[in-house]
């Protein structure tokens, strides 16, 4: 598959239907994010130490998201990350979607709705993955953070990326987040399900 080039694109190209295209991949990101935690079934690596972050501080799912958020932001200052508009609304939007989902969406105890919710959630969080990144309008804190450090250093970005990811797996499975089959298949899933979405959203220059 030919690689897709994600740096951002002015906001002059097509703004109102590139910031309809993100605040739609940001609102189903938060909503994946709330079907994997009320399936019960693991979360993605990040969520299983917002999870446990959230068990030992009493505070909603979503307002942990959107604190570590700030708290990675602050990471981007050593690497001269530059956030974007969708950087901004990436914190604002999935933190408040999440909870308004959880507080609709209760908890399933019958195996079948929650490995649905859980590969649903897989599914729909990697469209809105390809759709947030495909705006082109800024990447999210995480993002930044792994792209960053890999510009910066020798590494490749998957090389960052596990690294990262396995450290706040550890620390939120200690923290007392949900480690399970849903966090294997997101890790095994998620890469190429949104490759290969990505080119049917990323926006160029000349679209």
């Amino acid at each position: 598959m030919t690689a897709i080039d994600l740096q951002p694109v002015s906001v002059a190209i097509r703004p109102a239907r590139r910031l309809t295209q993100l605040l739609a991949g940001l609102a189903l990101y938060g909503a994946s994010m709330a079907m994997m935690t009320r399936a019960g079934l693991g979360l993605a690596p990040w969520d299983v130490l917002h999870e446990g972050l959230a068990r030992w501080t009493g505070l909603s799912f979503g307002t942990v998201v959107a604190i570590a958020s700030v708290g990675v932001l602050l990471l981007w200052i050593p690497i001269r990350q530059r956030p974007g508009v969708g950087t901004v609304l990436n914190v604002l939007v999935v933190s408040v979607t999440v909870d308004l989902v959880r507080a609709v969406l209760p908890e399933q105890h019958a195996l079948g709705w929650r490995l649905t919710l859980m590969l649903g959630g897989v599914a729909l969080n990697a469209v809105a993955t390809a759709s947030y990144v495909g705006a082109r309008l800024g990447p999210g804190p995480r993002d930044g953070l792994m792209t960053g450090l890999a510009a910066r250093n020798t590494w490749s970005v998957r090389v960052v990326r596990t690294a990262i990811e396995l450290t706040v797996l550890v620390a939120g499975w200690f923290l007392g987040g949900t480690v399970g089959a849903g966090t294997v298949i997101y890790a095994v899933a998620i890469g190429p399900l949104t490759q290969a979405l990505l080119p049917h959203v990323a926006w160029r220059r000349s679209r």
